[in-house]
């Protein structure tokens, strides 16, 4: 019932492979019957059935970025875990590519919990989920949605309903602009059909300005240099569909964020031009199970891939106390 994927058997991380962990690559499929793929990383000699994270972002990034290290640097903890990449992208398939949309990435996320819970060496009743950038806000939309879900970590979060139809910092939040991009998008949409093409909306800058705003340079630092950059994420390239951003403007990711049950962790750094999402994000949510956790000194990057700043302690710990 899968759809044949390519799968690239060498190793093409961004980040070095463990001694530590088993590595695999698998496929599993959504509600929508799209097939995605996804890299399982198992702590070696660790005793089944195992407590299971599924990782995925940033949002235009592929498992072979900072999601893989996430579940990497997590199953060298005893968790088996899994980075994979979004509907539409990476390796994973679905027509046409480079789409986003609201409801088929939180979709993407429960699918994952579909393939964790029916692994013979996965316990079906520990199983949480992470979110890194963009995802980390999906990942909040599917713990409303989905009670198998018992921990949640979205790290350096972003609301991309909010970001897109609001701007950063809500400077475009207003009708006049709103009203202007639905404008914009909707003759884009005819010119798509009329060429029987996507526009691509471009992924980070580059070259870069000289008068790029910071976390612009942040950026282009993770995917335009040897640090982030691969061949196949969005972001390091020619970016989504320009039309996916339509799909956000009346989607509200976060509405029944105070409706989560399970455990939720917000985890921010200080810096990060993002906070303000995450901050926000977390005055939704309801219960004493709930954390938010602000890095010292981190920007938004630094979450991606800064083993010294990512408090992998912390996010173990939480994991461990509230998936018992």
């Amino acid at each position: 019932m899968e759809e044949k994927l390519n799968l690239t058997q060498e190793w093409d991380k961004t980040f070095p492979k463990s001694d530590k962990v088993d590595h695999m690559k698998v496929t599993f499929h959504n509600r929508f019957g799209i097939t995605l793929a996804a890299d399982v990383y198992v702590p070696k000699g660790a005793s089944a059935p195992l407590p299971a994270i599924a990782v995925c972002g940033p949002f235009g990034a592929v498992k072979e970025q900072a999601s893989g290290l996430y579940a990497q640097t997590l199953a060298e903890r005893g968790f088996l875990t899994i980075a994979f990449d979004p509907s539409f992208t990476g390796e994973s398939g679905g027509q046409p590519r480079y789409v986003a949309s609201p409801d088929l990435n939180t979709e993407d996320f429960c699918a994952a919990v579909d393939y964790l819970s029916t692994r013979p060496d996965v316990d079906a009743a520990r199983i949480g989920i992470l979110g890194i950038c963009g995802w980390g806000g999906f990942a909040i939309n599917a713990a409303a949605l989905d009670p198998r879900i018992k921990a949640t970590v979205a790290s350096t979060m972003y609301d991309i309903n909010r970001c897109t139809t609001n701007g950063y910092f809500d400077a475009g939040d207003n009708a006049e602009a709103r009203g202007h991009m639905r404008a914009q998008l909707a003759a884009q949409r005819t010119a798509d059909y009329r060429n029987g093409s996507y526009a691509r909306a471009g992924g980070v800058v580059d070259p870069l300005p000289d008068d790029a705003p910071q976390f612009v340079k942040d950026y282009y630092a993770y995917y335009k240099t040897p640090r982030g950059y691969h061949a196949r994420s969005l972001n390091s390239n020619n970016g989504w569909n320009t039309t996916s951003a339509l799909s956000f403007i009346n989607a509200p990711l976060l509405a029944y964020a105070g409706e989560i049950q399970g455990a939720v962790m917000v985890l921010h750094g200080e810096k990060a031009h993002s906070r303000y999402m995450g901050e926000d994000a977390f005055k939704k949510l309801r219960g004493d199970n709930k954390e938010l956790v602000i890095v010292p000194g981190a920007s938004h990057t630094d979450l991606y891939d800064n083993l010294a700043k990512i408090p992998f302690d912390r996010i173990e710990q939480f994991y461990k106390e509230n998936m018992e």
